[in-house]
């Protein structure tokens, strides 16, 4: 639980919409039922279960795969990692089973798109078939020549500089080609991977990239997701809340049951001093005051 308001106000961390359990293909240690009993140990109100579903293979070298054992069975032969198809209808039934054991808790569905304007049809057919009460879009790569490349690649290839603003372009396409998702995740994405070599990187030298993605955003009536997996920029909240951003929501980006709410006691505090409040229920957005 977060602090309190007052001597006999407790006020309840918000739901963490951002998790993936063993139902999201890079998630080896990833748990639902786990995950589901360390949110009611640490009085958590609500999760919410955003699998990856991805449909863009991106290229990888042999190295960038030496910590992580687990995605090597996605290479193929051209070198590209290619995610393999969602179990919708498994990953339901766990749900269901959740629900079951874990009353106390609020277990809601979801999905996270990857790219999703590039794949409309499946996106489309996933969502038809499926029973999703959260839906993200997430850019996770861009294009590279006639490939596709995540972060790590394409600081190799190009100047990062170049990286964030080519991210940043592609945002507002995200959002303008694809009305399938209804939270922005992670919209600093590449800014996890910043290379060192780089130097420390100045989130004000892409203010207007920022700002103009921000916009579109917030003109779509879509919310923006604060995750807290990387580094929390206050910034991009008021620039939010600047360019008409209404709507926030949380997310730990957790892939394992330790990650559950992760940092959310500063987050939450963050958000609340850039002027966004709570909803009438845990799991409702954050919305602006004023």
């Amino acid at each position: 639980m977060q602090g309190t308001g007052g001597e006999d106000e407790i006020v309840l961390l918000p739901a963490d919409s951002h998790v993936h359990s063993e139902w999201s293909w890079d998630a080896p240690g990833g748990s639902m039922e786990r995950t589901c009993a360390r949110a009611v140990e640490s009085g958590l109100p609500a999760v919410v279960f955003t699998e990856h579903v991805d449909f863009t293979a991106w290229v990888v070298l042999a190295d960038d795969l030496d910590e992580y054992a687990h995605l090597k069975p996605f290479v193929t032969p051209a070198g590209t990692l290619a995610p393999p198809r969602f179990d919708s209808d498994g990953y339901l039934e766990c749900v269901r089973r959740c629900r079951d054991r874990f009353p106390s808790l609020r277990i809601i569905t979801g999905v996270e798109l990857g790219e999703p304007h590039w794949y409309g049809d499946e996106v489309a057919s996933l969502l038809d078939a499926g029973q999703f009460d959260r839906v993200l879009g997430s850019l996770h790569c861009l294009p590279m020549g006639r490939q596709f490349s995540e972060p790590p690649y394409l600081y190799r290839q190009r100047p990062a500089a170049e990286v964030i603003r080519e991210y940043l372009a592609e945002i507002p396409r995200l959002i303008k080609s694809s009305d399938a998702f209804g939270v922005l995740a992670h919209i600093d994405y590449p800014l996890r991977y910043w290379p060192a070599q780089a130097g420390p990187y100045d989130l004000n030298a892409f203010q207007d990239e920022f700002r103009h993605a921000l916009r579109v955003l917030a003109d779509s009536g879509r919310a923006l997701e604060v995750n807290t997996r990387g580094p929390l920029h206050p910034e991009i909240v008021r620039w939010w809340r600047d360019e008409g951003g209404d709507a926030v929501t949380f997310g730990s980006d957790a892939h394992d049951p330790t990650g559950i709410a992760h940092r959310f006691d500063e987050a939450t505090a963050m958000v609340e001093a850039q002027g966004f409040r709570p909803g009438r229920h845990p799991h409702d957005f954050w919305t602006r005051t004023g």
